[in-house]
């Protein structure tokens, strides 16, 4: 029995021990320790080139102290001076001690955001350091640097959107949404006329890094999103930092006018080509006008001035003879609606 008793006590210093440990382990400190951002320096100038582009620009810190061993996220971020961080620009995120972006890749954020080139920008700059939702990330002092971009055709960052109505293909390269401003919120068209409905998206021509979800969240390896019948063009809308997704309303795209077979009446509806990503019909016009159309006058497109690109209640689109015609609208690009017509022999 005194054996026993003598196990039991050694058996409760041994939980009472394990459990100070655990508590110790996962004390966060009142005070944590700040990042500390050593390069660039304060006061540096950067001046990126074309010459360059491929070199990375570093930036190194010293870690954080939450008081416990945790894996911490680091994240760097840059910011017009002046803006408190309003809209930061993330260079990228790590769990080590520094974190580098190309020159060229940099140079393609500041042109997207708009900045001239050859002209110096003043910019904040900052370590972000978290360690979960649960706990408030910490940052480090704010330095100030001038960042100097090159002139070159703006690139914008993509991410690729294969689905069942355009066979599941990843690397089609025109089934795809844009971030405008290079700062992972991605936008753009999605033309669904038929098949499950059942899309994802992925940030490369593959299936290796893939999202799904549902009710709005974003989830890496997701479920399908799934676009019930009536099928038509949607927005859609993700943005990867608050792992997040909209799909707009349904539009069904269509022609209309006097030179269609319907008149001003009602709309001829558009097809969809996969391979190329553009709604298009063929079909038998008389000499008169026509306009594009989503079911109803609140959604017309026409071209004034007719330079190929359409105008939201824009001028009619004149065809000059009786013919058999293919007629595109194509949304691929970010900010504009072009059209073609062809007549066919």
């Amino acid at each position: 029995m005194k054996n026993l008793n003598i196990l039991f006590l050694l058996l409760l210093g041994a939980v009472a021990v394990w459990s100070c440990t655990e508590e110790e382990r996962t004390v966060i400190s009142d005070n944590p320790g700040i990042p500390v951002l050593n390069s660039p320096a304060s006061g540096q100038s950067i001046v990126l080139s074309e010459e360059t582009g491929s070199q990375d620009l570093v930036f190194s810190f010293d870690p954080a102290d939450f008081g416990y061993s945790a894996a911490v996220s680091y994240t760097v971020q840059l910011a017009e001076s002046g803006t408190s961080f309003q809209n930061p620009l993330d260079v990228g995120t790590s769990n080590g001690s520094d974190i580098s972006i190309s020159e060229a890749s940099l140079n393609q954020r500041l042109i997207g955001r708009g900045y001239d080139p050859d002209e110096s920008i003043q910019m904040d700059v900052r370590v972000r350091a978290s360690v979960g939702d649960a706990v408030e990330p910490v940052f480090s002092s704010v330095s100030n640097i001038s960042v100097t971009p090159y002139s070159e055709a703006l690139v914008f960052a993509k991410m690729f959107v294969p689905g069942d109505y355009q066979g599941w293909s990843p690397e089609n390269e025109n089934t795809v949404i844009y971030s405008v401003n290079n700062d992972n919120i991605f936008e753009g068209y999605v033309h669904i006329l038929g098949g499950s409905g059942a899309f994802k998206v992925t940030e490369e021509p593959n299936w290796d890094i893939n999202y799904g979800g549902a009710n709005g969240t974003l989830e890496r390896d997701g479920p399908d999103f799934v676009i019930s019948e009536p099928f038509g063009t949607f927005r859609l809308k993700v943005d990867l930092n608050s792992l997040t997704y909209e799909i707009g309303t349904r539009r069904r795209w269509g022609i209309i006018g006097d030179a269609t077979p319907l008149g001003w009446d009602g709309d001829t509806p558009m097809d969809f080509d996969s391979d190329e990503n553009v709604l298009t019909i063929t079909i038998d016009l008389v000499e008169g006008n026509f306009k594009f159309r989503a079911g109803d006058w609140a959604f017309n497109y026409g071209d004034t001035g007719l330079d190929g690109i359409l105008d939201p209640d824009g001028a009619d689109i004149p065809i000059s003879e009786d013919g058999n015609y293919t007629i595109t609208m194509d949304w691929k690009v970010p900010g504009e609606i072009s059209y073609e017509v062809v007549k066919n022999d």
